[in-house]
């Protein structure tokens, strides 16, 4: 299959798990902040480190990345949707909560790929 094609399949099914996620998280936690949005990068975050370190680290070779890395976790992830979440935010005068949310997305997306990076090297070794 040509690497575009693994790419645009990934994408759809990261981007339908997106909007699943942040469905769930609304239903389970409100509407009033973007919970959905934060979880999404967080996991994808953590999920990217993973898949990082064991692609290319374990099976030598990144073969695997234009489906799993740039589609499924391009699409599940997004930094557009954060940024839209960040104004609407910021327009309901919620400078606290934009705040807070930018710096937990952010700070604590690292964090989860960091951490997805020291499991995989840890099972690995």
């Amino acid at each position: 299959m040509p690497v575009i094609f693994q790419v645009a399949l990934g994408g759809a099914i990261g981007a339908s798990l997106r909007y699943l996620t942040v469905l769930f998280s609304v239903h389970m936690l409100g509407k009033d902040f973007p919970y959905g949005t934060m979880l999404v990068n967080m996991i994808g975050s953590f999920i990217m480190g993973l898949l990082s370190v064991y692609l290319l680290h374990r099976l030598g070779h990144d073969r695997f990345a234009p489906f799993l890395m740039t589609g499924l976790l391009g699409g599940f992830t997004t930094f557009s949707a954060f940024s839209l979440d960040t104004i609407a935010l910021l327009e309901k005068g919620r400078v606290i909560a934009a705040g807070g949310y930018v710096v937990g997305s952010v700070g604590l997306s690292v964090l989860m790929l960091l951490a997805g990076v020291l499991w995989m090297r840890s099972i690995l070794s």
